[in-house]
């Protein structure tokens, strides 16, 4: 498992907005460069994109938790 981490301190949100779909589920295919979270700061959304390639598995993290820099939110199967 490969896991994805915050860059910065905020509060994690898994849609872009309340009522859109989730970024990913589980199962779906995830390329390197797809969006897979937010966070906000200070009213700033900040787009999380995966790194590497691969399966998404689960967000660690649940919609609208605090997460600090450096956590993981959501894991992928290589």
């Amino acid at each position: 498992m490969t896991q994805i981490f915050s860059p910065v301190p905020g509060t994690f949100y898994t849609q872009p907005a309340p009522g859109e779909p989730l970024f990913k589920k589980p199962g779906d295919i995830v390329a390197a460069g797809d969006v897979v979270g937010l966070v906000e700061v200070m009213k700033t959304f900040i787009e999380i994109k995966a790194e590497t390639a691969g399966t998404f598995a689960a967000y660690l993290v649940e919609d609208g938790a605090a997460i600090g820099a450096g956590e993981a939110f959501a894991e992928l199967k290589d």
